[in-house]
């Protein structure tokens, strides 16, 4: 176990907020660029500590990656990267890994069972995920995930085909209550805090491009992939449905069939003779597997995360456009 002092709070998480050291933010930055050509979805291993009610992440390092593309992570690789930072007086506890991921794409089937595996293996673990594509547009974007005690109930067994609507329904879970976000804040050192403002003064006078109104691509980009999302969601609703007629149906045919035993039943008591044998109706009507519900909430979540996106992104482009708009009638009074 990777800590010293629990604590606990309604998402049984052992900390209140994550503390990154800068050097790690670089770090995970710098392999998620490298590799961005290479791999779709770069990941890798944090290592750190969990001190009363902070968890304090110092160190990561990347998973390797085969020529096929294909992950290649092992307990063995991952215990040897602990024990190399162990010889060299480093924190070496795992707690949790990091993903790189564009539009907050990252709610998939894969990415919940995996996450899953680290919290049933590292209780304190968490997953960092980081967008490239705002952090190249000025905007660092790094957030913490858990999953919540109902969610991993929803994973215990690890089959999604056992995700079924009862079963959701009991557990009172939506798609909004997958995740528990954990707050991150980022620690430099000393030294570094000096470098920063040394730049601050070094940056130059005129700056032309804090109000760049050149926003439609990226606007298009986030409203395309929410509506590749709702046509997803629009066809899971559709094989529930259909699911749902498909029963509907059986239980129809299934009264129909009663309703005509039982009369000839009566017909035969009539005539003095035997009742027909009882049969087990499970086996002529056989149950119908409904649909998975975990699919479906995945892509809600997904859905919600992009429209937050572009919420927050229409906000900062609207006040640029105010901020322009302002500065324009300005310069227009001056010149008159």
């Amino acid at each position: 176990m990777a800590h010293r002092h629990i604590r606990r709070n309604e998402f049984n998480c052992p900390f209140d907020y994550v503390q990154i050291d800068g050097l790690a933010v670089m770090k995970i930055i710098k392999h998620c660029y490298e590799e961005r050509t290479n791999i779709d979805t770069p990941r890798g291993g944090i290592l750190g500590l969990v001190i009363e009610n902070r968890l304090e992440i110092t160190n990561t390092f990347a998973f390797p990656f085969t020529k096929a593309g294909e992950e290649s992570v092992d307990e063995e690789y991952t215990a040897t990267m602990m024990m190399h930072m162990k010889k060299i007086n480093q924190d070496y506890l795992h707690v949790g890994w990091y993903q790189a991921c564009e539009l907050g794409a990252f709610v998939t089937s894969e990415f919940v069972l995996a996450q899953h595996g680290y919290q049933d293996s590292i209780e304190e673990s968490i997953v960092i995920i980081y967008d490239p594509v705002r952090t190249a547009k000025g905007f660092l974007t790094l957030k913490a995930y858990r999953l919540t005690p109902a969610a991993l109930k929803l994973l215990a067994d690890g089959n999604e085909n056992t995700i079924t609507p009862e079963f959701v329904k009991s557990l009172h879970l939506s798609y909004d209550k997958l995740f528990h976000e954990v707050p991150i804040m980022i620690r430099n050192s000393p030294l570094a805090n000096a470098l920063c403002c040394q730049l601050l003064e070094m940056k130059p006078e005129r700056a032309t491009q804090f109000l760049d109104l050149g926003t439609g691509s990226v606007l298009q980009n986030h409203m395309k992939f929410m509506l590749e999302k709702v046509d997803e969601v629009h066809q899971e609703s559709y094989k529930m449905n259909k699911w749902q007629m498909q029963v509907s149906k059986q239980q129809q045919e299934k009264a129909k069939y009663i309703h005509q035993k039982n009369l000839e039943n009566a017909a035969r008591q009539t005539k003095g003779d035997p009742a027909l044998p009882e049969e087990d109706l499970s086996k002529i009507f056989r149950p119908i597997l409904p649909p998975t519900r975990l699919t479906p909430m995945l892509l809600s979540g997904q859905v919600d995360l992009a429209s937050q996106q572009i919420n927050a992104f229409c906000s900062q482009a609207l006040a640029k456009l105010f901020l322009s708009e302002s500065l324009a009638q300005t310069n227009c009074e001056t010149s008159n």
